[in-house]
């Protein structure tokens, strides 16, 4: 059953599903779209077991949820608002990364790595 919570408890929620790297890399394959437990398991090189723990604290989380299909079962993020946050986010992160390239062509950061790459 989907419930309503508070802001405060989405942040805490979401902050101890990312605290785990394992947990923030199923995430980062379920951007991508639903999958099922077995291909994110090869896709990322761990046991089903391993993903399955982890599917679970993110389903009861509120996080992602588990869609029945016949004998399989597939998991989505849950709003597609998450997806687009999460998405926002790594974008955010990956813009502050020292050896990435800028993600804004028309960036004028003084310390921006593409700045001082065309400067």
């Amino acid at each position: 059953m989907l419930t309503i919570t508070t802001r405060l408890d989405v942040m805490n929620r979401l902050g101890r599903a990312m605290a785990d790297s394992t947990r923030s890399r199923i995430l980062m394959s379920l951007l991508d779209g639903p999958i099922y437990p077995a291909a994110l398991a090869r896709e990322l090189g761990l046991s089903p077991s391993n993903v399955s723990n982890h599917l679970t604290c993110l389903r009861d989380c509120g996080i992602v949820v588990a869609e029945p299909e016949g004998r399989r079962t597939r998991y989505e993020v849950a709003d597609p608002r998450l997806t687009t946050a999460l998405t926002a986010l790594l974008d955010t992160t990956l813009a502050v990364d020292h050896e990435a390239e800028c993600i804004d062509p028309t960036c004028t950061v003084a310390d921006c790595y593409t700045t001082e790459v065309n400067a």
